[in-house]
């Protein structure tokens, strides 16, 4: 029993030296992520943003698409002002709308109308999403 305890008492000395020999600042110093991955991430989310905000901006600011929400009801500006508050995952759902539209548009799989009814809806979706948040 004596060396039983013996045993226990050198492996606890054994695990206390170990955990105290080693500095709290190397420890606190080990990233599970370098800083730069971090930058990187951090710019291609900037920049992913940014593009998505001048896709949607590009496509309300055509002129079809400001007679569209002129007809209903809807200031061109204002549309394009929320479009900067919206969060990211919302920006891209729409610059996606926008640019699916924008194709079909351009392969003739949509006529003027759809697409004025497509602008009127993302409009009408941006200005509720801002007033939501």
């Amino acid at each position: 029993m004596a060396s039983l305890l013996k045993g226990v008492r050198a492996a606890t000395a054994c695990f206390l030296i170990a955990v105290f020999a080693v500095p709290l600042n190397v420890v606190a110093q080990t990233h599970v992520v370098s800083e730069a991955e971090l930058q990187k991430a951090t710019t291609a989310a900037t920049q992913a943003r940014q593009q998505n905000i001048e896709t949607i901006q590009k496509f309300l600011s055509s002129e079809k698409a400001k007679e569209a929400l002129k007809t209903a009801h809807i200031e061109p500006r204002r549309v394009t002002q929320a479009v900067s508050s919206l969060d990211d995952q919302e920006l891209a759902r729409l610059a996606a709308r926008a640019n699916k539209a924008q194709a079909d548009f351009a392969a003739g799989h949509l006529s003027d109308r759809d697409l004025i009814i497509i602008l009127v809806v993302i409009a009408a979706l941006i200005l509720i999403i801002v007033a939501v948040h």
